[in-house]
């Protein structure tokens, strides 16, 4: 069966986030609903990540396996045609054929995930979740000094939700960078892998340092105690976006493929 990768841009602002449940519209359902309606198939997307509820993305990555050897332009433009019936906010940037090896989770050699603040007093209209409104000054250049304490490998227990089904809550963080133009303050963070609610916990504490409120050592001692309660706030899922995922090159893999079915 052909396997397609699926790059997707979506607004979570609407949905229960991107994972298929019982107690709301999900982004998964909506695209499942969509190639079902162009193929007949039911199908079970795989993602590089799943987002909670109102966060958004540019640049998802999911995979999926179709009986029918599709054009990958044709799955393109008949899925988000189906979307646009629908009234989605989701749009499939790109689908692209890869080996069967090809996971979009497991495959995945880094994410890179993008959080906004607005900082400024009058509330935000057009930014409207779409972005943290935070409405006291904040200094980024003191949540980027802090930022730097939670970079390297550690034990990320504070920094993850109670909820979070991962193992092990040790990640390597690649990078973490705290920036601003005007009233817009960004948070980058790379890794190959996040815990549940890691980046929105990140946030809130490196929002606190912003406000004057902790020191980027606070921040190290709340990393090295281990302990969820030593967390600032978490921020709320607006300001969340799942910027990108990184693979190896399967393109050569994918040419000796079709090269020995020919």
């Amino acid at each position: 069966m052909p396997r397609y990768k699926l790059t997707v841009e979506y607004d979570g602002t609407p949905y229960v986030g991107w994972q298929r449940q019982d107690n709301g519209h999900s982004v998964q359902g909506a695209i499942e609903t969509a190639i079902h309606a162009m193929t007949g198939e039911r199908v079970s997307l795989r993602a590089a990540g799943r987002t909670d509820a109102g966060v958004h993305a540019y640049g998802q990555i999911c995979h999926v396996d179709l009986v029918r050897d599709w054009k990958p332009e044709t799955v393109t433009n008949a899925v988000n045609a189906h979307l646009v019936v629908a009234q989605e906010r989701i749009v499939i940037l790109e689908a692209e054929k890869v080996p069967e090896t090809f996971d979009a989770r497991f495959s995945a050699t880094k994410r890179h995930y993008l959080y906004r603040m607005i900082a400024r007093h009058p509330p935000i209209a057009i930014e409207a979740m779409r972005a943290w409104h935070v409405k006291k000054p904040i200094d980024h250049e003191a949540m980027h000094a802090a930022a730097q304490m939670l970079v390297g490998h550690h034990d990320f227990t504070t920094f993850r939700s109670v909820r979070c089904q991962a193992r092990n809550p040790n990640r390597t963080m690649d990078s973490i960078t705290v920036t601003r133009s005007g009233e817009l303050v960004e948070i980058r963070a790379s890794a190959q892998s996040f815990l549940h609610n890691q980046i929105r916990s990140f946030a809130g504490t490196l929002k606190l340092v912003g406000e004057g409120r902790w020191s980027p050592d606070d921040v190290r001692q709340a990393l090295d105690a281990r302990d969820r309660s030593r967390c600032g706030p978490v921020a709320p899922p607006c300001g969340l976006y799942f910027m990108s995922v990184d693979y190896g090159d399967t393109s050569k893999l994918l040419r000796f493929e079709e090269e020995e079915d020919l």
